[in-house]
């Protein structure tokens, strides 16, 4: 009489024959049988292995979900290094962000580290190096010859050499696009004290730090190249296993792909922070009686927020903010070619900001009908400390000193762009001596999440809450009150206006 056998499942247990419709195992899979489990009934076996493939798999999910909610570099590589020290059992970690196209940003961030230690680590050359190695092997992106990933080092004493045949880290001779570099394979030192091969201060280096083994693994794939690696250290000699192994290959490979997406974002971001700045004054004006500050914090897009700062005939000062809609290369266009016109129109008739902002509003409705923008120009007389002032569709200044903070009572009106004839009455005022008059864009008010109301009373507190010490420099007026309405800073990784503060303080 035969005894039913169960399925083949996935490629477990070959001696149980495969219904047609199952997949051939996948690449790179540990293999199943071991002359331990042969004495096991299949159906146990079978049990067994769903059961531990089911927990990595729950395992892997669960960190990848993880990673995927960080939205920084810096955030990205401490999930990565606290994640691979759970999947390949070390207590300590170094990650090292480098890539290998050279425009960088680079860094080095560690688990259970000092910064102290790191640098002791740094001191090792990288030759000899396991994760110095790493960083000098694979020099560009390109395809690689199919097959699993290196998840699968020599174990051993010699798990630091690469193994016998071609380098990983060089293509083979011949054409370099037939045979491309390929990824290094992780390094695996068992046992630092009798490796082969290392170089005497890494000896020296871990007896200080108390380490007795290292597991290095690439941060790089086919498709991203090199972008850094991360290396974990234990406390006693140990390496990881093959099932530890091929979790953390499996786990690499998928936070690189999330670190070359994170570092097109930050190069994307940092160069629209650069065209932006080269799009605003590289340098406030030095004019008698005044001192000015400005500070401008960019979004991740960039948006249209700008200022200005610039000297006018008979000792005068003409200073601007404004914002232009939308985000991004088109919004930054605008605001530069704004802002040319706006300095243009203030030296021919700056003494009328009515006019100013007339002339502004004619360009931007027969250049650019579909876009807003919003604007305040402040013609000063420092020696008179004297201001006249129109806004279209701004926020009204602040006058912050040690008798008063009080907002600049100015007319009400529509942005730039909205009207087809624009025009409100400007605003004189006289600043008394050692006042500080705040000019800012609406990214200010916004950034901070609040209704109107309570951020414009937030702002009046900030600016009423300056120290008495510091309000005779308005650089530190500007920064007290940005402390204090976006304590956190501007999060780089969150969508929204920019931040323009103009502070000029009169003597």
């Amino acid at each position: 009489m035969n005894v039913p056998r169960p399925p083949k499942v996935a490629g477990i247990d070959s001696t149980v024959p495969a219904p047609p419709h199952t997949t051939a195992p996948l690449p790179g899979v540990p293999p199943s049988a071991s002359p331990a489990d042969a004495a096991l009934p299949p159906g146990i076996l079978i049990q067994d292995r769903l059961a531990s493939w089911v927990s990595d798999l729950t395992t892997l999910h669960e960190l990848t979900e993880r990673l995927i909610k960080t939205s920084s570099l810096d955030g990205a590589l401490r999930e990565v290094l606290g994640a691979g020290a759970a999947l390949v059992g070390a207590r300590r970690g170094m990650a090292v962000l480098e890539p290998a196209d050279g425009l960088g940003p680079t860094s080095t961030i560690g688990l259970g580290l000092a910064h102290a230690d790191l640098g002791t680590i740094e001191t090792v050359p990288h030759g000899p190096g396991s994760h110095g190695r790493l960083l000098d092997g694979l020099p560009e992106a390109g395809p690689t010859a199919p097959g699993p990933s290196s998840a699968h080092p020599a174990s051993g004493p010699s798990s630091a050499r690469p193994a016998p045949g071609p380098s990983p880290t060089r293509p083979a001779p011949g054409p370099s696009s037939a045979r491309p570099a390929r990824v290094p394979e992780p390094i695996a030192i068992r046992d630092v004290r009798t490796e082969e091969g290392l170089d005497p201060r890494h000896r020296e280096v871990a007896a200080r730090l108390g380490y007795a083994a290292s597991y290095a693994l690439p941060l790089a794939t086919e498709e991203s190249g090199r972008l850094g690696a991360a290396v974990w250290f234990y406390d006693e000699p140990a390496e990881p296993d093959e099932r530890r192994r091929h979790l953390i290959g499996l786990y690499g490979r998928f936070a690189t792909e999330h670190l070359a997406r994170l570092l097109q974002v930050e190069r994307a971001r940092v160069r629209v922070a650069t065209v932006a700045e080269e799009l605003l004054p590289s340098r406030l004006p030095r004019v008698p009686g005044v001192r000015l500050a400005v500070r401008h914090l960019t979004g991740p897009q960039g948006g249209g927020d700008w200022y200005d700062a610039l000297p006018l005939p008979e000792g005068a000062l003409g200073l601007a903010v404004g914002s232009v809609s939308g985000t991004g290369p088109s919004a930054l266009a605008a605001m530069g070619r704004l802002r040319a016109s706006l300095r243009a129109y203030a030296v021919m008739e700056g003494e009328d900001p009515v006019a100013v902002l007339s002339d502004l509003e004619l360009l931007l409705r027969l250049t650019e009908p579909a876009r807003s923008a919003t604007a305040l120009f402040a013609y000063a007389e420092p020696a008179q400390r004297r201001i006249v002032l129109a806004g279209a569709g701004h926020a009204p200044p602040l006058v912050v000193g040690d008798r008063r903070t009080e907002f600049v009572e100015t007319s009400l009106s529509a942005p730039l762009g909205m009207l087809t004839c624009w025009e409100a009455p400007s605003v004189e005022l006289s600043p008394a001596p050692g006042e500080t008059v705040l000019l800012y864009t609406d990214g200010l008010l916004r950034r901070t999440g609040d209704a109107t109301d309570r951020t414009f009373a937030r702002l009046h507190a900030a600016a009423a809450s300056v120290p008495e010490a510091d309000r005779s420099d308005p650089g530190a007026v500007a920064d007290h009150v940005l402390r204090t309405l976006l304590p956190e800073g501007l999060d780089p990784a969150v969508e929204g206006e920019d931040v323009v503060l103009l502070a000029a303080r009169f003597e």
